[in-house]
């Protein structure tokens, strides 16, 4: 089909972005389907077809293997018989006979061998049937999975809703036996070296480019790659794809390797794709030779697109091609002015992609040995081949490629992997790109690629989020071949998870109020025992002093109660939390503004007191902190999206993505704590030591808080730290903002 304007705005017009509608009309057959369905929709119910009954024709026609069927799912949709993804995916199956069971149970197969891997033979095994555990028995037992860094109660019971036969993967050496899978003549002694070499282990590889910092996306491949390898006893390669020297920095090759360890996976091996550069030339050379490939003068702009102009060099003879690649080795071309290019018509059409490019650019590893440079369509499979991979696990737009994948090996002779695609994990209110990354960071947006605001690895552990929150968290997502967009709240729902049981309590008041008791029982600071953990006090206690001077939150006091409203205020006391008191006010001192400066309250021990209607947190002699308060760094739930955001996502930022709090008050349980050390301040949310803390210097507390009329000493704490608020205590709400 013609990728004409008639075709480019019926695309759009059911809510279709440009962009995704260009796409589509590069996929002819895509394009004929979905304006069939368009068409047949839009006589049903008119020219105006709404974005929902859009994206569900869309689906239809992406998906459908059986186009007799189409006019039917089509009358469905517009019937409103079909009216979720779901339904076409799964609920319709009932009805549907003939939709592609083996698909559908793939997909819930693969999902299940993630999270359980293979059954083994104790599975197998018939076990007596036990008696239900008590309650203390198992709660034991679920604590003890939770200190072994075992999975969640909820995730274990997700496991054993989902429990059955796991997805069949191709077992190591049978290769053959997957469904497109190219066989020669010589796959079965391939397969036998191989298997020879590995011993039949199970071998996966996790492949990034070293030109940029890791984002939540990647942790789902980590996950993946070391998951299936680790549930299945074999290894997982850490391979650096480091070919292309322009972008290419040493800063992300540490920043990567640090990211995937500290999701807690050990890389069987790092290796590099320059380590291979020899046998790849050389195999490079055996390509011409066989008279798969050829050397080309078609510039990059002649070739770029979907359709360009067949090369005029693609009969060139052999002989030549390989005196001309020796002479793009030997540094006689500019760059740009000749390319080797393979012989071969992938998926989407695309034509003799480029196997090598020239660039004159020392290598971090190899220097100025080469100058010219493997692409990733050469590279990938033959270093996949080089460490008998068995299992190349990609994301979905890998998928275009894997054709490229199974005749670049044969070509050669060598061994050849399987290449399985899955969808991508997306977020929404965030953009992940590396060059979009950098122009917020140019532009003064973030700060660098770790500010907390970002969804880069590096940036979720600096704001605190444990790692085993972002693995259960893919772990809940899943592998599927569709592509995954998610809320943020997901994510955060398993932080939370995680920070509960192992953030210590603590209390901080974030805005101020100073009141003195007038009627404290002592001369001296009482010590009053604060437990970590109230839900398990087994886990301890801190102290914190409490003096006839506190601090509490601004906006737990008025002057005049609204209707609801419990904590404290004139004629109406709130306890204080873990203190034993209940407080009354008895003054209110305010400025020449009329500004409320300070309380006089009288105090009452709890017991001897009318029960108070709330209790609130507080903090004495308490130490300095700046705290910093996110929200999400974009308004729009896409903001790279022309149709949400028109003016660009630079034009979306939040401007109250982060708050800064420069005296904020927190009990000195926090005191010593290091960078990166988590606590939950009570009635705020959980927060993480920000590793630019002020280290080795006197808090400036003590004077600030003398010229409020207290004391008048130094805090004995040193330095000043920097909490950066993790995630609240709120499940609906990115952040809470203290008030």
């Amino acid at each position: 089909m013609a990728a004409g304007p008639d075709a480019l705005s019926l695309f759009t017009a059911i809510g279709l972005s440009e962009p995704k509608a260009r796409e589509t009309l590069k996929n002819e057959a895509l394009s004929a389907l979905l304006r069939e369905a368009v068409t047949q929709a839009q006589g049903i119910l008119g020219p105006t077809v709404d974005k929902a009954t859009g994206t569900l024709l869309y689906n239809v026609a992406s998906r459908l293997k059986d186009q007799k069927r189409l006019r039917f799912l089509v009358g469905c949709i517009t019937s409103k018989k079909i009216v979720t993804d779901l339904q076409l995916s799964g609920e319709a199956r009932g009805r549907l006979r003939w939709a592609d069971g083996k698909s559908i149970k793939n997909e819930v197969d693969l999902q299940v061998l993630h999270l359980l891997g293979p059954k083994t033979e104790a599975d197998l095994e018939k076990k007596p049937k036990a008696g239900k555990a008590k309650p203390a028995e198992a709660e034991k037992q679920q604590k003890a999975a939770e200190e072994n860094g075992e999975v969640t109660l909820e995730t274990k019971s997700l496991m054993e809703q989902l429990r059955g036969e796991a997805l069949k993967f191709h077992k190591p050496g049978e290769n053959y036996k997957t469904e497109g899978y190219v066989i020669t003549p010589h796959t079965m002694a391939l397969m036998k070296q191989h298997l020879e070499i590995t011993g039949g282990q199970v071998r996966t590889r996790f492949p990034p480019e070293p030109n940029g910092i890791l984002h939540i996306g990647h942790a789902k491949a980590i996950n993946f790659n070391f998951g299936y390898a680790k549930a299945n006893g074999g290894v997982c390669f850490l391979r650096y794809d480091d070919t292309n020297p322009e972008k290419e920095e040493e800063k992300y090759f540490t920043a990567i390797r640090d990211m995937v360890e500290w999701l807690g996976y050990k890389p069987h091996a790092v290796t590099h794709a320059s380590d291979y550069f020899d046998q790849l030339y050389a195999w490079a050379v055996e390509l011409i030779r066989r008279g798969h490939a050829y050397v080309c003068h078609q510039r990059v702009e002649e070739i770029k697109g979907h359709n360009p102009p067949p090369s005029p060099w693609r009969d060139r003879p052999v002989e030549e091609s390989l005196l001309l690649f020796e002479g793009m080795k030997k540094g006689k071309f500019e760059e740009g002015e000749a390319t080797l290019r393979m012989k071969l018509v992938m998926e989407d059409g695309k034509l003799d992609p480029v196997a090598y490019r020239i660039k004159y650019m020392p290598h971090h590893r190899t220097g100025d040995r080469w100058c010219i440079y493997p692409t990733y369509d050469y590279t990938h499979c033959l270093c996949d081949s080089i460490e008998h991979i068995t299992h190349s696990l990609c994301t979905k737009e890998f998928q275009a490629r894997r054709s490229s994948y199974f005749w670049l090996c044969n070509a050669l002779g060598v061994y050849c992997p399987v290449q399985w695609e899955y969808g991508r994990l997306n977020l929404l209110y965030t953009v992940v790109s590396k060059r979009k990354i950098i122009r917020l960071v140019e532009a003064g947006a973030v700060r660098d690629w770790d500010d907390p605001r970002l969804f880069t690895l590096t940036a979720l552990r600096r704001r605190g989020f444990p790692p085993e929150a972002i693995n259960n968290f893919c772990a809940r997502v899943g592998v599927t071949v569709a592509q995954t967009t998610m809320e943020p709240h997901l994510l955060e729902a398993c932080v939370r998870e995680v920070l509960n049981e192992r953030a210590p309590r603590a209390m901080a008041v974030l805005e101020p109020l100073q009141v003195t008791i007038t009627n404290f029982p002592t001369q001296k600071a009482l010590e009053v025992l604060v437990p970590n953990f109230p839900a398990d006090e087994t886990k301890g206690f801190h102290k914190v002093p409490f003096q006839a001077t506190i601090y509490i939150e601004q906006s737990d006091f008025r002057e005049v109660m609204d209707k609801g409203y419990k904590r404290l205020a004139p004629g109406q006391p709130v306890g204080l939390r873990h203190a034993g008191y209940v407080i009354a006010v008895q003054n209110v001192v305010k400025d020449a503004s009329g500004q409320v400066m300070e309380l006089e309250v009288t105090c009452t021990k709890s017991d001897a007191a009318e029960k108070p209607k709330a209790f609130i947190h507080w903090v004495s002699e308490p130490l300095v902190c700046e705290v910093r308060l996110y929200e999400r760094l974009f308004l729009h739930k896409n903001p790279e999206d022309p149709a949400e955001v028109p003016a660009g996502f630079l034009s979306d930022l939040n401007p109250d993505s982060l708050r800064v709090i420069d005296g904020a008050l927190v009990d000195r349980s926090v005191c010593f704590a290091k960078p990166l050390d988590k606590f939950q301040f009570e009635r705020l949310g959980y927060f993480s030591v920000d590793p630019d803390s002020t280290e080795g210097k006197v808090s400036p507390w003590g004077l600030w808080r003398s010229a409020l009329g207290g004391w008048a000493g130094w805090c004995p704490c040193p330095g000043a730290p920097r909490l950066t608020q993790c995630i609240s205590l709120s499940s609906h709400r990115w952040c809470l903002t203290g008030r």
